[in-house]
């Protein structure tokens, strides 16, 4: 398993199947033909690394901070079984598919290194390798879970996680080892705008489209779901933007040689771009919400631009990173504007950010590389600088290759998992949220019969079954709202109680048109009355397919109809 290793004379230095040519030729390789990594550099990418796993407390608050709050947890939870599973395939077989070097080995898929384990001499770079390839497979899986957010079983995302490491692997590979068949070809990807964002963000778009938009969402006179918590948003996007430095500066693989001054212009770069991304996301804001600023453009730009510097990090020069980031960042919020249109429900803008500023960063290098004097990165030039159209074929050839590779796996193993165990929650689980069905926060649904217990001691018996009548969502939707202290949509013609200080009662008015909702006051006396218009129900004919039905017309009232939720169901 070990025979890539070579005798040296200082045992603090090891042997890498990596290339990522960060030193000199003449000075990286030996005539074993492998690169030689001190324990400076196994310190860096050990360092990098730490940074990047905390990535995953990033993700973690962004999605949650995007979503409803009746499923926060369950997104976080979800985050950590990428580190959880997709971590355990990844040391199985994953890294070893990515940089194995063992017989049988070739340009495309690795053999070797599986259920990684190292000698004294090298564990400090294997393990230190390991670790990082480990972060940025982990954060590739987590990006899935913000598309698939809202919708996915806990099962059927296990399941995902397990997969996506290997799904990983294979790009990886291509551009990173220093044998693989794009980087033999010339690719640059130096910190992963394709190997990790652009095939995650469409391993994500393939997920949401074989699940269909959330319940209520795109249906007419309906508002877009809002954020959960935007505070915790914005607090995700900035522990995002910590980890990006690690992901970025620490992509150089060392810091001896003139490995330290790529690292140093990689900082300043992806400062820089995000600055682009930032500011482009306010003013197109300001332009286009009559001077309010919205948080998901300031979101999409920031990420954005981060994705797109990823490619040419170490290489970008100030100006170059700015334009190269204020581009990826208008990108992006335009590409969230379209997937909107297409009624693509992706909750936490997967697709614009990282498959739109991935392809746009990837073909940036094409546009602005430069033969790298400092530490022998690269020969090749961009077409600006006189290199022709090159490395803007190739680059546009990795981006192909990549998102060929993410559609045909990733849609095979959801497919495989939806006619299996399923992909999506029940219906009775996307209206209540998966933190009651799936984890019992704040509540417990017991399936087999059929009713949910609060910590306080009550209980709803929860309509099921394939077939739902307009009365069993109409109920359904009360309790969801019930267990977060909300007013009832609809009592369906029966008084219900009301959190809050106050005693409270809601009735369906008799002509079926709105909700009237009485309050007591201190004074017996003193009651307000106030009248809620309700929202008509829209029908449509009868077009059954699947447990929730196309274009998401998901309850058949027993007339032969489909009744439509509205959004703010959410």
């Amino acid at each position: 398993m070990f025979n890539n290793s070579t005798t040296l004379s200082n045992t603090s230095v090891s042997t890498s199947p990596l290339l990522t040519a960060t030193v000199p030729q003449e000075a990286a390789e030996g005539s074993d033909g492998f690169v030689h990594i001190d324990s400076d550099d196994a310190t860096w990418i050990l360092t990098s690394a730490i940074f990047i796993f905390t990535m995953q407390s990033g993700f973690s608050l962004l999605e949650s901070g995007q979503v409803s709050t009746k499923n926060e947890v369950n997104i976080i939870f979800k985050n950590a079984m990428d580190v959880i599973f997709g971590g355990l395939t990844y040391w199985l077989v994953g890294y070893g598919m990515g940089f194995g070097t063992e017989p049988g080995s070739n340009s495309v898929v690795g053999v070797g290194y599986f259920f990684l384990d190292a000698s004294e001499r090298d564990m400090g770079f294997l393990f230190s390798s390991f670790f990082f390839q480990l972060a940025f497979a982990t954060t590739s899986a987590t990006i899935v879970s913000g598309a698939m957010a809202e919708r996915a079983t806990l099962e059927s995302y296990v399941i995902f996680s397990l997969a996506s490491a290997v799904i990983y692997a294979l790009p990886s590979r291509w551009l990173w080892y220093k044998g693989g068949w794009l980087k033999q070809l010339g690719a640059l990807d130096i910190a992963g705008s394709a190997v990790v964002h652009i095939l995650g963000g469409t391993n994500g778009l393939v997920a949401t489209l074989i699940m269909g938009p959330r319940i209520g969402v795109f249906k007419p006179d309906t508002k877009e779901p809002r954020m959960g918590y935007p505070t915790n948003a914005l607090l995700g996007m900035f522990m995002l933007w910590w980890g990006w430095l690690g992901f970025n500066c620490g992509s150089t693989y060392g810091i001896t040689g003139g490995k330290w001054k790529l690292s140093s212009r990689a900082a300043a770069a992806t400062l820089l771009a995000s600055m682009g991304g930032g500011t482009v996301g306010i003013v197109f804001s300001w332009l286009m919400r009559n001077g309010k600023i919205e948080i998901r453009y300031t979101l999409d730009g920031i990420l954005g631009s981060l994705v797109s510097i990823s490619a040419l990090c170490s290489l970008a020069r100030p100006w170059e990173s700015l334009l190269i980031g204020a581009v990826g960042g208008y990108l992006a919020i335009l590409g969230g504007e379209l997937i909107r249109r297409l009624r693509i429900d992706d909750p936490v803008g997967v697709v614009a950010v990282h498959v739109v500023g991935g392809v746009w960063g990837m073909l940036a290098v094409g546009l602005f590389l430069r033969p790298d004097r400092v530490a022998g990165l690269t020969s090749h030039a961009g077409l600006i600088y006189g290199g022709g159209w090159y490395i803007l074929g190739v680059q546009t050839l990795a981006c192909v290759v990549i998102i060929a590779l993410a559609v045909l796996t990733s849609f095979v193993t959801f497919k495989a998992i939806d006619v299996t165990i399923g992909l999506r929650i029940s219906t009775v689980a996307e209206i209540i949220g998966a933190d009651v069905c799936e984890h019992s926060i704040n509540g417990e649904y017991d399936v087999s019969e059929g009713v949910i217990r609060t910590p306080g001691g009550e209980t709803f018996q929860v309509p099921s079954g394939p077939v739902l009548s307009k009365k069993d969502v109409l109920k359904i939707i009360d309790i969801s709202l019930a267990l977060r202290n909300k007013v009832a949509r609809s009592a369906y013609g029966k008084t219900v109680g009301l959190h809050g200080r106050r005693p409270s009662t809601a009735n369906i008015s008799d002509d079926g048109k709105s909700l009237v909702i009485r309050r007591a006051r201190r004074a017996a006396d003193d009651v307000t009355e106030e009248a809620r218009e309700l929202p008509q129900t829209a029908m449509t004919s009868h077009r059954p397919s699947g447990r929730h039905g196309r274009n998401n017309d998901a309850f058949d009232d027993a007339e032969g109809k489909f009744l439509k939720v509205p959004a703010d169901v959410h």
